[in-house]
């Protein structure tokens, strides 16, 4: 699909998302939601998953391992190193400035385009969506561009699949999103719900790593992301690269010409193997890796091109 093409139906998408809840909103006369008991909602879905979803998962995960005689010392210093990138992709994320986000979703609120939607169901569920499809761009942009894959191969980096490896962030993984983020909230959505329906997409991608659930009912592997969906995504095999970008719903994979069902056996990781369970190593290898290019690229005009180009680009 070309670029013109994709941005034109990126926009209808978009559009047709944000036309639902302003359009609906006061012809259902739908209930006014209090927004605590709005937060205390993704406060279950969202911060309390790690506990009943995501550890239960990984322990099963491990006995799975010791059962099939693969659990070794690379998959338990390499679940370790995960854990270690996201404590570190967090500190950033406080030295950038976690306020000054929240500030900036704010402040972007002031200057909506489309008048301010209440909180209620319709408005809820249509913000979930619009996070969807942001993602969807975002991860997408993230794997198509130089800078965006230095920090994003962190968390393809890894030859194994599993919960761990969901937590396995990059040095500029949170500053991608806000690209996008930022102009939805002048769409009339609520900058605490669309920042929560932002962290509901990542919980909801982060339960799909795993190999424990192999193909689900066709209608759900039809309309929704899926562990076997997101496997394609994260394998090193060609005819697997760049497919299945989807947070929650696959549809946009499929309506957009990235999807791919998973059909040969997926080797884990990425083109050039890391072969490496230091932290250290793990976080900022995809940082050394485009400096080191650029370094060796020629002339001012390329090595900005780099930036924007994809990762395989090289100057004729």
């Amino acid at each position: 699909m070309s670029k013109t093409r994709l941005i034109v139906y990126s926009i209808a998408i978009i559009a047709s998302i944000v036309a639902v809840p302003h359009a609906l909103t006061d012809y259902l006369e739908l209930k006014i939601l209090d927004s605590e008991y709005i937060e205390y909602l993704f406060y279950i879905f969202n911060d309390l998953s790690i506990v009943y979803i995501i550890i239960p998962f990984f322990i099963i995960e491990l006995i799975r391992y010791v059962y099939q005689k693969r659990l070794n010392k690379d998959i338990i210093l390499d679940s370790i190193a995960n854990v270690i990138t996201l404590y570190a992709f967090i500190t950033i994320e406080y030295i950038l400035g976690i306020l000054l986000v929240i500030k900036l979703y704010s402040y972007a609120s002031y200057f909506t385009i489309l008048p301010e939607l209440p909180l209620n169901w319709l408005t809820i569920i249509s913000c979930i969506v619009l996070a969807d499809f942001l993602y969807y761009l975002e991860h997408r942009l993230m794997h198509r561009i130089g800078i965006g894959w230095a920090t994003h191969t962190v968390h393809h980096s890894s030859p194994h699949f599993n919960m761990s490896v969901a937590y396995r962030f990059g040095p500029l993984d949170s500053v991608f999103p806000l690209f996008f983020s930022i102009p939805a909230v002048m769409l009339g959505f609520n900058p605490f719900l669309l920042l929560a329906s932002e962290i509901f997409v990542q919980t909801f991608q982060a339960i799909l790593h795993t190999e424990i659930i192999k193909k689900l009912p066709k209608p759900i592997e039809y309309i929704f992301n899926t562990p076997s969906h997101h496997r394609v995504h994260h394998g090193s095999n060609p005819q697997y690269w760049d497919k299945n970008y989807a947070g929650i719903f696959i549809i946009w994979d499929r309506m957009l010409g990235t999807f791919a069902s998973e059909k040969e056996t997926v080797v884990y990781g990425i083109s050039e193997p890391l072969n490496s369970v230091n932290p250290i190593k793990v976080f900022f290898h995809g940082i050394t890796r485009f400096y080191k290019r650029l370094k060796e690229t020629k002339g001012v005009m390329n090595k900005l091109l780099l930036f924007v180009k994809p990762p395989d680009w090289t100057p004729k």
